[in-house]
């Protein structure tokens, strides 16, 4: 029996997590990484190291694969429909991927399907970006002159990076995002008491699951730690998220797993932030804490396998990020938190320890959310060398 080769572009922790997850399957795969020092280039047996940016280079690494997906959305969108011209499945495909590289194009779909989002538009520049302020005054949907206003750029940012939070019409950063070259969307700031996401997986023949609704707590634009299922959560608010992500996926032809990142305001609404095609960091809790984590339900979408139970195994699952500080030795940590979690999951990422970088995550699960949320958090504290007992 020929089992098939799943080409992965990007060589991060997301690809080196899919490929883990597709090993017990006896799922071939295939890398096209920047590096052979990359998170999954480490770990996967065969890597090509490449531009991703390069048709070429992309038609040459697709030769053998039977699907084509992602661990990030920077493949240009017309090489994507190259690939598919040539008949190569991509998965998801360019007309799906696209609203997770535009944040324009994106925006404008949502809206067109009923999906709300925070009031945006396109600006062309700072004095542009006041009238948009002054908009949301004239409309009631702002206070005052309008601002605080949120600056994006519509390609490229991630993890806080490419947004800026603009106080005022003579706010010093207001002309910062226009110098990156692209188009730039204004959006309301959004009163919201927490941010939540909804994690949904769907296979090319429409067979969808969703997971649990969680919260994710952001610190300096970087998640940090995401509580499954989130706390406190109306029923009814938890349904309209996971139905909102499973309509997104559908109309937006998704295969493989969407992450639905959203505001809950104080209002009670919930809006769509941002949308990531592809394993996402606040499913990273699914790897310990549901029957069936995203990485591998991602693998059997794009294979057009019939997708596994999403449902939580414990009451709570907690996941904290491990971000380096200034202490790269934490293998010598393992000795401390193995000993005083002995149910606490580890995964490292195979990434030189630099600040702020994100080099691996913890799982702990359990019944009583307050002892899992410590334990997590504790070790990943102690990883990064911020507590020493």
């Amino acid at each position: 029996m020929t089992f098939p080769v799943v080409g992965m572009i990007g060589g991060g922790q997301l690809a080196r997590m899919t490929h883990e997850a597709g090993i017990p399957l006896g799922i071939r795969f295939k890398l096209l990484s920047d590096t052979p020092q990359d998170s999954a280039a480490q770990v996967v047996n065969e890597v090509v190291v490449g531009d991703y940016r390069d048709l070429d280079t992309l038609r040459d690494f697709a030769r053998g694969c039977d699907v084509i997906t992602f661990d990030h959305e920077h493949v240009p969108t017309e090489h994507l429909r190259a690939l598919e011209a040539d008949g190569i499945p991509v998965r998801p495909g360019p007309e799906a991927l696209v609203h997770a590289q535009d944040k324009g194009v994106m925006r404008a779909k949502l809206t067109a399907i009923g999906v709300a989002c925070p009031r945006h538009r396109i600006v062309a520049d700072p004095a542009d970006v006041a009238a948009f302020a002054a908009e949301g005054v004239a409309d009631g949907a702002a206070e005052g002159d309008g601002f605080p206003v949120v600056l994006k750029t519509v390609r490229g940012g991630y993890d806080g990076k490419g947004v800026w939070v603009i106080k005022g019409a003579d706010d010093a950063a207001i002309a910062e995002p226009f110098k990156a070259g692209v188009e730039v969307l204004a959006e309301e700031k959004v009163d919201f008491v927490r941010e939540l996401a909804a994690n949904v997986v769907r296979s090319p023949h429409g067979q969808a699951v969703a997971y649990p609704v969680v919260e994710s707590r952001q610190v300096a634009g970087v998640c940090d730690t995401v509580i499954a299922p989130a706390p406190d959560l109306a029923p009814d608010l938890a349904a309209e998220a996971a139905e909102m992500a499973l309509t997104i996926a559908k109309e937006l032809g998704v295969v493989g797993h969407l992450a639905v990142e959203l505001f809950q305001t104080r209002d009670g609404r919930i809006l769509v932030n941002e949308l990531a095609m592809r394993p996402h960091n606040s499913g990273h809790w699914s790897m310990d804490g549901a029957v069936t984590s995203q990485f591998a339900n991602h693998v059997r979408a794009v294979l057009d396998l019939p997708l596994g139970d999403p449902r939580p195994r414990q009451p709570w699952t907690v996941m904290v990020n491990v971000l380096g500080g200034d202490y790269p030795d934490m293998y010598s940590a393992y000795l401390h938190c193995m000993a005083r979690d002995p149910q606490l999951k580890i995964h490292m990422y195979g990434k030189d320890v630099k600040p702020g970088r994100k080099v691996g995550h913890v799982n702990t699960y359990g019944a009583d959310l307050d002892d899992v949320l410590e334990r997590a958090t504790h070790a990943a504290h102690y990883l990064r060398g911020i507590v020493t007992e």
